[in-house]
């Protein structure tokens, strides 16, 4: 009988540094490298398939990559541009099959029903999203695919083989992952590694054969037993979580490093943070400041505030919350929003439910609506910092792609 499989997943080979190869067809076939800024220092955030077969890698550093390849091309990230091609990718491959779910900028997975989810078809299936991607994207963007019974098995599949189109199934386990290290599976963290040694089990086969139960001890959580059941092909359901805080986060440029410096970032930060309170219908109820310092560690000053998706009121609450923190030398400044919910579901103060938004919400979100646009900061809510970092607010980040509205913003 032939094998049946739920979950396809497809991960983007070497995205950023793909997608400049895609914008520049003359970088195709040539080493790229993809950084956040040209000093010898920085490390690489991508590098092409050309660049990885001359050992440069993500991390890399720039000088280091220069020097294993002096005629590397290094282009800068362009994290808007980035989430362009992640939206095409989208859309092209919903010609093909449904996405289920976007993990990260460039991994997706899909869920395969009825006849689809015979093997044969299922990696025909996989086949069709690699062409689709290639012909409506660009012939620069080549993807791994992977089928199996779960998502995790489909991940680890769709590394098989780069850039083919591979599978799982319990039929084929563990001996078609045996090869595999154990850090190579994703579940399986630095943390858990040493307790993995320490409990005898250094290879996947023995790891495949752990009692799930006694990964729950190992782990000493539960996700010690879901990892196990996927592992073994079992469909795990995860039960639904909801998003109670949103922030955003900035290591500081040399020159924003002071006091006023660290300030000015935070405070654009927060702006930034309002105005995606405001595109998700949402309200906050705690705003949360920090500073990280080069001699204190990091310092915090937080509270709550009334329900309110207002730029000013928070802007005025912010600057009173930054005045208590005592600090010397900035490195990183960041802003959280807590206590999140819709605006329909906020009982306010003694009025009922708040259905829509306050005079000032609503003038906040013309602003919001002018900058979109006419261009970002055509209307600001103050001063800016004295050095201006492109993409403050809305850089990708692990499990976190931004909406488009946040580059203009």
């Amino acid at each position: 009988m032939e094998p049946q499989v739920d979950v396809l997943f497809f991960d983007m080979n070497s995205f950023f540094a793909s997608v400049w190869q895609a914008e520049e067809p003359e970088l195709c076939g040539r080493p790229v490298g993809v950084a956040t800024v040209d000093a010898p220092g920085a490390a690489l955030i991508a590098a092409s398939k050309e660049a990885k077969r001359l050992g440069i890698g993500m991390a890399t550093r720039v000088g280091e990559a220069r020097r294993l390849c002096p005629s590397i091309e290094l282009r800068e990230a362009k994290h808007d541009l980035f989430v362009s091609y992640h939206h095409r990718i989208r859309a092209a491959v919903d010609m093909v099959i449904p996405i289920e779910r976007a993990w990260s900028v460039d991994e997706f997975s899909c869920w395969l029903t009825g006849s689809q989810r015979r093997l044969s078809k299922a990696l025909e299936i996989g086949r069709q999203v690699q062409q689709v991607i290639l012909d409506e994207v660009s012939p620069a963007l080549n993807c791994s695919v992977g089928v199996a019974p779960n998502k995790m098995l489909a991940k680890v599949a769709a590394g098989l083989r780069k850039p083919a189109v591979d599978w799982l199934h319990p039929d084929v386990l563990p001996g078609k992952i045996a090869h595999l290290r154990l850090k190579d599976l994703p579940g399986v963290s630095r943390g858990i590694l040493p307790r993995l040694e320490r409990a005898g089990i250094r290879d996947v086969a023995t790891l495949h054969a752990m009692d799930p139960k006694a990964a729950r001890h190992l782990w000493r959580n539960v996700e010690g037993e879901r990892f196990l059941r996927q592992l073994h092909g079992e469909a795990v359901v995860y039960p639904a979580t909801e998003r109670h805080s949103l922030g955003h986060g900035q290591i500081l440029t040399p020159q924003n490093r002071s006091a006023e410096g660290a300030r000015l970032v935070a405070r654009r930060l927060l702006v930034k943070a309002a105005s995606r309170l405001r595109r998700e219908g949402l309200l906050a109820r705690s705003l949360h400041v920090s500073v990280k310092c080069g001699v204190r560690g990091r310092r915090g000053s937080e509270g709550e505030i009334a329900a309110t998706q207002d730029s000013f009121t928070l802007l005025r609450t912010f600057e009173r919350y930054w005045a208590r923190l005592r600090f010397d030398e900035p490195v990183s400044v960041s802003v959280m929003l807590g206590g999140l919910h819709e605006v329909g579901a906020d009982t306010g103060d003694l009025l009922g439910a708040r259905e829509e938004q306050t005079g000032r919400e609503a003038l906040c979100s013309a602003i919001d609506g002018l900058n979109r646009k006419f261009g970002q900061d055509t209307i600001r809510f103050g001063e800016l910092p004295p050095h201006k970092v492109a993409y403050t607010g809305a850089k990708i980040a692990f499990n976190r792609i931004p909406d488009a509205a946040e580059f203009t913003e």
